[in-house]
């Protein structure tokens, strides 16, 4: 849970390249779902990069694609939704071993490797991609709670994305969800990881109770997505109507290497230098010809 160190300083605050914070740096009362899809192991590791993260092995062989849509209502930079489309990793030389990848989490550094990260403001960007470097970049976002689904839509310069429609797990026992996770990306070509804790209450569904839809389009951001074999029906499902959660401020960052040497440079500083401490929002996604995208 939070290091002792993040306690000390709640109720400081913060001013980092122009954006005010009030530690520590944490949202409150948002709704946020997760779900979770196997899909083939070798396609999913594929798309993680450098030689040092590796897809999550599950014990039926399988890789994990992670859905966390969270809707922020609470936080020191204002409203915003962020919109993670990951892949279940570990980090070492190596892929980790089914289960114990589970069990262990230092000791194989299990987290998820973030692939897409769309948000809906552009003081979130200049945040999460310029200190942490979280892939983060504004797009057309949506979080709609209903009596019996929760649904969320990303669209980016008038294309669709992705959606998740997610069944409610009504019925279901609620339970307090205390967890850290680790998040890994890369940014200016290192390997970054970034901690958040959730103290929380939870409902979950798990296999044959989990229900979703997945929709994945055609953008360049999330098109390779198509193609790694994903298992449509989810393995869990989980839905917090009033999340909680702290940003670690602390992160780690690591040289990526490569056999040969690199010709092309990754997104870097010049993505976030000139972004401001805007608040605002694009319009809501306008897209409903999306059937023909579902998984």
């Amino acid at each position: 849970m939070p290091p002792s160190r993040i306690k000390r300083y709640q109720g400081r605050y913060a001013l980092v390249d122009g954006i005010p914070y009030q530690m520590p740096i944490n949202a409150k009362n948002s709704p946020a779902l997760m779900a979770g899809f196997t899909c083939d192991w070798e396609k999913a590791n594929a798309l993680l990069p450098g030689n040092e993260v590796h897809a999550l092995k599950l014990p039926n062989g399988k890789a994990a694609l992670l859905i966390t849509i969270i809707n922020y209502l609470d936080t020191s930079i204002g409203k915003y939704i962020e919109y993670s489309i990951a892949i279940g990793c570990t980090h070492g030389p190596k892929p980790a071993p089914p289960i114990l990848n589970a069990m262990m989490l230092k000791t194989y550094g299990t987290g998820q490797y973030i692939l897409d990260l769309p948000v809906s403001s552009e003081i979130s960007v200049k945040g999460g991609k310029g200190i942490w470097g979280m892939p983060k970049h504004k797009a057309s976002l949506d979080f709609k709670v209903g009596e019996d689904w929760v649904t969320s839509q990303y669209e980016k310069d008038g294309q669709f994305a992705f959606r998740v429609e997610m069944r409610l797990p009504k019925g279901s026992p609620s339970f307090r969800m205390k967890i850290g996770a680790t998040n890994y990306c890369r940014f200016r070509n290192m390997l970054m990881a970034s901690y958040i804790y959730f103290d929380t209450k939870a409902e979950v569904n798990l296999f044959g109770k989990a229900k979703a839809n997945l929709y994945i389009g055609d953008h360049p951001n999330v098109s390779a997505l198509r193609n790694i074999d994903i298992n449509p029906d989810p393995f869990f499902t989980v839905f917090m109507p009033k999340a909680n959660g702290i940003l670690d401020d602390h992160f780690e960052c690591w040289f990526m290497t490569y056999d040969k040497p690199p010709t092309a440079m990754p997104e870097g500083l010049v993505s976030v230098v000139d972004l401001g401490l805007s608040e605002d929002w694009y319009p809501d996604p306008q897209i409903t010809d999306f059937q023909k995208y579902k998984i």
